[in-house]
């Protein structure tokens, strides 16, 4: 599509920048083509490779089972424009115009898509042996680590530090993994849930020390509060990411309290023209009756559709489309796939198919009678169903619910 068949409409934008290049910002490029979109697209990345894909990092790159991980686009076919190896460091609304390393960029509508930023370990800045993993060059200064079967210290045991620990495992690597909470999952799930999960870390030979913070680490060596020294040859911090949005200040596009950009429920943010997608923005969800901010892949996928089809039906007087889709991950560690969708924050109870000792479970939660999220556990039929179930607010049998041999989708009520 580098040459375009037909001009834009008189009051259509001509010109569409994305600042982002992951998938939030790659899907969306490849959507306005998709829907019919002919203007100019600029694809902005700070990152100088090819865009490409975050989860095999954690798995198939770290494991050196794959080199990389990049998107299957022809942006050239696409008549998508690159721009790589370019920070962007400002916005000016007033001017229509995005500053980046490169100079200011015009746009006519831009779309903000620069994803999360990890949380650093205090102190632990310039230490030898202290590694993210967020990026593919973090992949890769990684997978000789593990390679080498060093003795680990994973910060952390949330989703990314599960993952990790499970890769590091595999490789032969002795982990211990130390986290602040009770428990881990500790923010995203309640403790009745993350119990059984706790369990998989012995199951996998990796040892799990909860209610223990990092005083500091000194090179080869991480020191607890309660003064216990843990050796590590690499010490790997997963405590969290943040919306990368610190460039946006000054802009006049409203931020949340956790440094999030506040989008409608079409995806538009405080100023004009400028959208917002993915794990740096929230928005309104009409079906949970809360704001929702999402760092999940799913996210980054689905939300794009819509600000793509808000962009293109400008010109056409369009009613703008709704975000408001049910939340989905998934993730692997220590040899189970674990997939959640929904958002059971507001649920007022919670119901069990099958005995979370074993190998395969769901824990449903429900309000009214009605599925509002599910985590399954080796039983991606669940995960399925539920998620329609979801979609749809049917009312369910609890007592149906609860039988694990009988599908989801017959436990209506």
């Amino acid at each position: 599509m580098s040459e375009q068949t037909q001009e834009p409409g008189p009051s259509a934008p001509r010109r569409v920048v994305v600042a982002g290049a992951g998938m939030a910002g790659v899907q969306t490029a490849v959507a306005l083509r998709e829907q019919g979109f002919t203007g100019t697209v600029s694809l902005i990345g700070a990152e100088p490779h090819q865009p490409y894909d975050r989860p095999p990092l954690s798995k198939a790159v770290l494991l050196g089972k794959a080199e990389g991980s990049a998107f299957d686009v022809d942006f050239e076919a696409l008549g998508i424009e690159l721009r790589l190896g370019c920070e962007v460091l400002g916005l000016r609304p007033g001017d229509h115009e995005l500053d980046t390393e490169a100079g200011a960029v015009p746009y006519d509508v831009l779309v903000v898509a620069t994803g999360a930023e990890p949380v650093r370990l205090p102190g632990a800045q310039g230490v030898p042996g202290v590694h993210l993993l967020r990026t593919l060059d973090d992949a890769e200064r990684l997978r000789p680590v593990l390679a080498a079967r060093h003795e680990i210290v994973v910060v952390g045991a949330g989703w990314i530090g599960a993952e990790f620990a499970t890769a590091a495992r595999e490789a032969g690597c002795s982990v211990t993994v130390v986290e602040a909470a009770g428990r881990p999952l500790a923010e995203a799930l309640p403790a009745e849930v993350a119990a059984p999960m706790a369990r998989w870390y012995a199951d996998a030979g990796a040892a799990l020390r909860t209610h223990a913070r990092v005083e500091r680490v000194e090179p080869g060596t991480v020191v607890l509060d309660d003064g216990s020294r843990l050796p590590a040859e690499a010490v790997v911090v997963g405590i969290g990411a943040r919306p990368a949005t610190a460039w946006l200040s000054g802009s006049g596009v409203a931020l949340g309290a956790h440094g999030e950009i506040v989008a409608d429920a079409h995806l538009r943010t405080s100023v004009p023209d400028v959208y917002a997608v993915g794990d740096c923005a929230s928005f309104p969800s009409g079906r949970y009756g809360e704001r929702l901010l999402v760092h999940h892949w799913d996210n980054a996928l689905q939300g794009p559709r819509t600000v793509a089809a808000n962009i293109v039906g400008r010109a056409s007087g369009e009613t703008p489309a709704v975000y408001d889709p049910v939340p989905y991950f998934w993730s692997e560690q220590f040899g189970r796939f674990v997939q959640y969708a929904g958002h059971h924050a507001a649920a007022d109870a919670l119901l069990w198919r099958g005995d979370p000792s074993g190998p395969a479970w769901t824990a449903c939660w429900l309000r009214d009678e009605r599925l509002v999220a599910l985590l399954a556990v080796g039983r991606p039929r669940d995960l399925a169903q539920g998620r329609r179930l979801i979609e749809s607010g049917t009312p369910m049998n609890r007592v149906l619910l609860a039988d694990p041999a009988r599908p989801m989708k017959a436990a209506t009520a």
